[in-house]
């Protein structure tokens, strides 16, 4: 009884499931994370296979779902999270199973854009950014403006095939770019979208506008269920002038019945609401615009009292963080620029004593009795103020 050639106990399982075919799983395109409503195509693919004559079964989690070489799913829904493999069947042979891909199913996403300066001077060119939260490498941005019409407003392209880079330049920017801008992001072929951000507004006004919009209180944060008056000055004269206000339904008049009352070109709107929020302007019947001012009207306890019109260059600017139920101003304030604590104040005020353009930002404060929503402030260079100075006194030489 010599043993030594007789095969050990599964050897010849062993060797049979290495005579298998390989079962590999692909998917197109190639993403894991999946979106819903996108549509995407998983193949099973034999190597090793020799004939053609082979059935296919693909495993969701551990139930057969499907017995074609391909299974294609779309619309994606999120019933179609988890794991996927497949295999090859021939009668009673089997090919190895394939990896497991691990699909991750989210909702459609939704862009944030920023706009980055919000406030223009003339001839400064602005940066539009539409950053998608979830990562990938294959989107391309889409640009567009709102353009009012009728009640609503259309959206128009900034350019046909959108871009791969993240940021869209309008250099310089002017007056015709002043409105409301939005941004999406799309991948795949054909291009699968996701949601439109919510809009940005961009003024870019005129500086010699012979009319004014002012607001009393003298801010550009108010709280809820406030008093707020909105009024078109102009040198003595407000006829003509009609307060307008732009907000994420697109651009319509700035003071309706709902509202407050209208006292000649002055709005009083007497019980302030969230939604009296947005970006508010005095517009004549020739097109002329005056400055813009960025109402918000916020429901929470804590608002940062900043200048409600652009200064200038070597100029004095307090900002103050103001309490819902005090007069007075908050004790002791936290100040940040652009999300950066930048300064702890016991007084609840941070003066800016020479303020210059890199002080041109977003600022906000916070206390232990809240946060305050953003302000952008807005510095205009000594260059042009003069330059609107010099044109207005009509001077022929000015340097």
């Amino acid at each position: 009884g010599n043993t030594s050639q007789l095969p050990l106990i599964g050897d010849n399982q062993k060797q049979q499931r290495r005579d298998r075919p390989v079962a590999v799983l692909t998917i197109q395109p190639n993403w894991t994370q999946i979106f819903i409503g996108e549509t995407v195509t998983l193949r099973c693919v034999l190597l090793g296979g020799g004939d053609t004559d082979w059935q296919y079964e693909w495993f969701h989690y551990q139930n057969i779902i499907q017995t074609e070489p391909e299974f294609r799913i779309g619309p994606v829904k999120t019933s179609h999270n988890g794991s996927y493999r497949c295999r090859g069947v021939k009668g009673r042979k089997t090919s190895n199973h394939s990896d497991v891909v691990q699909l991750t199913v989210s909702v459609k996403p939704k862009p944030v854009l920023s706009v980055s300066p919000q406030w223009l001077n003339p001839g400064d060119s602005v940066t539009l950014r539409c950053q998608v939260k979830e990562t990938s490498t294959d989107w391309r941005f889409f640009w567009y403006r709102n353009v009012p019409s009728d009640r609503s407003y259309t959206l128009e392209p900034l350019s046909d095939d959108g871009t791969t880079e993240v940021y869209y330049t309008l250099s310089p920017a002017g007056r015709i770019h002043t409105g409301g801008y939005v941004c999406r992001a799309g991948r795949g072929d054909p291009f699968y979208y996701t949601d439109y951000s919510e809009p940005q507004f961009l003024w870019s006004g005129d500086l010699q506008s012979t009319v004014s919009l002012t607001v009393n209180p003298n801010r550009t944060q108010h709280f809820t269920r406030t008093s707020v008056s909105l009024s078109c000055e102009e040198k003595g004269n407000s006829t003509g002038w009609r307060l307008m206000r732009y907000t994420d339904r697109g651009t319509e008049s700035g003071c309706v019945s709902y509202m407050g009352t209208i006292q000649g070109s002055t709005c009083n709107i007497r019980n302030t609401l969230i939604q009296d929020s947005g970006v508010y302007w005095c517009e004549s019947g020739s097109g002329e615009n005056s400055n813009a001012v960025n109402i918000t009207v916020n429901g929470g306890n804590v608002i940062l009292e900043s200048p409600v019109h652009p200064v200038t260059e070597g100029d004095t600017v307090t900002l103050v963080c103001k309490h819902r139920t005090t007069i007075s101003n908050i004790i002791k304030a936290d100040f940040y620029k652009d999300g950066v604590l930048i300064r702890n104040e016991t007084t609840g005020e941070m003066t800016i004593p020479v303020v210059s353009k890199s002080d041109e930002s977003f600022y906000k404060c916070k206390s232990n009795e809240g946060e305050s929503p953003g302000s952008w402030v807005t510095c205009l260079s000594i260059l042009s103020v003069a330059i609107v100075k010099c044109d207005q006194v009509k001077v022929s030489v000015c340097l």
